[in-house]
């Protein structure tokens, strides 16, 4: 099975760096971030960290996509629109479903499942590993303008146009079959 790129048909933006004393790049999700559907899920947010992001950058986006769920389309996990250009972290937890962990001006768009907050992974099982694509987008305008009850597709489509950097940690996830 190919591993589709979700950014290879997106404008080039520049690298800077995301951590997450969650998950490291290219390991398996913890059980807390998992969906509360799977044994030991909570549905509970990452914790990531950012830092070199491009000059210019007046606010921040952060979104968590799974491009190899069988849906066609993949499947959003979490989109957050408008943090503070001041920002460089969010604690683990933040997406909740009230966002009161995010940084002030912040929201988070509805995934999905359409619940405005992070809905953890839950691949099928015996369908094999999942990508999850955590992505902080470095972006040249204050706000996205991206209404709160607008989809994750749609902010995507919106920072295209406004995409200095993007930040790319790789978690992973698996149900036995």
């Amino acid at each position: 099975m190919p591993m589709n790129d979700p950014f290879a048909r997106l404008p080039e933006a520049a690298s800077f760096t995301v951590t997450s004393g969650t998950v490291a790049d290219g390991a398996a999700w913890p059980a807390e971030q998992c969906s509360s559907g799977v044994p030991g899920g909570k549905d509970v947010s990452p914790q990531l960290t950012w830092s070199g992001a491009p000059d210019g950058t007046k606010s921040y986006a952060v979104t968590v996509y799974d491009p190899d769920a069988p849906t066609g389309s993949g499947f959003w996990h979490w989109a957050v629109a408008d943090i503070p250009a001041t920002a460089t972290e969010v604690p683990a937890g933040a997406g909740d479903d009230t966002g009161s962990g995010l940084p002030g001006g912040a929201y988070q768009l509805p995934n999905d499942a359409r619940a405005a907050r992070y809905i953890g992974a839950a691949p099928p099982a015996g369908h094999g590993p999942h990508r999850y694509f955590v992505v902080v987008h470095a972006l040249d305008v204050e706000s996205i303008g991206v209404p709160a009850d607008g989809t994750p597709a749609f902010l995507g489509f919106s920072m295209a146009g406004h995409t200095l950097g993007r930040a790319i940690l790789t978690a992973t996830a698996e149900t036995p079959a």
